[in-house]
């Protein structure tokens, strides 16, 4: 899910003022359970680098254990939308909370001991990849289920924020706990997060729509057709594929890019933090945005990505490739809300979770390919070249989606849960 400034003509003022969704008991529990686990998450890939990677001085090792958590979180994704939208999407938010608490307890044992088997930490996080793939679509119908329809775009606005500033916090949390008690630690407050998520789950009431009882394979078909019925929804969803597959071009080529250059390290420091204060700045802005186009503004904003990878390729002065990767993750902090808000205020609830799995999983399916491709291509040709080519690929596909009807004519959508509740799978 992947989003860029707007001109005074995209946006029209509200027509009243909605209560702030944090007035709102259970949303107010289910943000702050949310913030404590993505905080606890941010500080986890610091640590499990730096301790595989002193363990074992390889960075296949490292590769091995991504891999165990992202495989089967991409596998599974829309067998987990199948089973929030079938059961209540806060009790599976709850179990899944719960198994990834014991399994980052468990590497956290692991580490803390200090003889820890790769084996071992590779199993526990393809448990955590297994429970996320079921957790992820349970984000959907948990906010649309605990705000007015009226007030979503607030309410993931503060979703995004939190996670942004979670994210901007994480890497100076995980660092003083590596440094001063060990990275085992870091898994320890990774576990205690998601067991206070847990607790919190425990007292939310949440809307939700009861779906009748079919296969799994109906339900899959069900919430694949809701994407497909809809224009704006699976080109934009190319588009968001191409922009985290170019994503993974950069985090992987642009520390190689910027190695020989003076301060390279730093520069490169330097880059992600302004890329994190970015997305949290576009993260706030976004709770005020009216946007008349939100779709086609969101591609477009998309496009925005294609600046920190041409400059990077250039081998641009370090202000200018600093910004551009501050607007660009500007532009996805700001927009990315916007999306979500339209997404469920579009898709009928009992369907919601199934779709916004397949979101997830055409979004992300890019993100290994631009992980194995990038060091291939940038070892036959030089990384300029495939940064150029990930350049052009996000742009092209993110600006070519205006040519497509459904997303030059999206406009801001009436509510679901504005319409009758009944079971929308019938």
């Amino acid at each position: 899910m992947t989003h860029s400034p707007h001109s005074p003509q995209d946006t029209a003022p509200s027509p009243h003022p909605t209560p702030h969704p944090l007035r709102h008991r259970p949303f107010r529990l289910l943000f702050t359970g949310r913030t404590l686990s993505s905080l606890g998450d941010a500080v986890v890939p610091a640590a499990l680098a730096i301790a595989i990677s002193d363990a074992t001085d390889s960075a296949s090792a490292l590769a091995v254990v991504l891999a165990c958590a992202m495989l089967p979180r991409l596998v599974l994704l829309p067998l987990g939308g199948v089973i929030a939208d079938r059961f209540d999407a806060r009790k599976v938010a709850l179990g899944t909370d719960l198994v990834r608490c014991a399994a980052q307890l468990f590497v956290a044992l692991e580490l803390i001991g200090g003889d820890f088997r790769l084996l071992h930490i590779a199993l526990a996080e393809a448990v955590g990849g297994v429970a996320s793939a079921f957790a992820m679509p349970t984000a959907a119908p948990l906010v649309a289920g605990t705000v007015e329809p009226d007030g979503l775009l607030r309410a993931n606005s503060l979703m995004a924020s939190a996670n942004s500033a979670t994210r901007l916090a994480g890497p100076a949390v995980a660092g003083a706990l590596i440094f001063t008690a060990g990275p085992g630690w870091a898994f320890v407050l990774d576990a205690a997060s998601f067991a206070a998520s847990a607790a919190l789950l425990t007292v939310i009431q949440v809307r939700r729509t009861l779906i009748p009882r079919r296969s799994i394979g109906a339900d899959l078909v069900r919430g694949w057709s809701e994407v497909r019925s809809r224009d704006w929804y699976w080109t934009s969803l190319i588009a968001h594929s191409a922009w985290n597959g170019a994503a993974a071009v950069l985090a992987t080529l642009g520390p190689i890019a910027v190695h020989d250059r003076q301060g390279g390290a730093g520069l490169w420091v330097w880059v992600l933090q302004a890329g994190s204060v970015g997305l949290l700045l576009g993260s706030l802005l976004a709770s005020r945005a009216r946007l008349r186009r939100p779709i086609l503004t969101a591609n477009l904003g998309l496009a925005t990505y294609a600046l920190p990878l041409l400059l990077l390729g250039a081998g641009a002065p370090a202000p200018l490739l600093i910004s551009s990767y501050a607007l660009a993750l500007c532009a996805l902090g700001f927009l990315t809300p916007v999306w979500e808000t339209y997404v469920y205020a579009s898709v009928p609830a009992g369907v919601l979770a199934r779709v916004t799995s397949y979101d997830w999983l055409l979004s992300l399916a890019a993100m290994p390919l631009g992980y194995a491709l990038a060091p291939l291509a940038a070892h036959a040709f030089g990384p300029a070249v495939p940064l150029y080519a990930s350049a052009a690929l996000v742009g092209a596909a993110c600006l070519g989606t205006a040519a497509v009807p459904g997303v030059r004519n999206a406009v801001p959508a009436a509510p679901q849960d504005a319409r009758p509740a009944a079971p929308v799978d019938a």
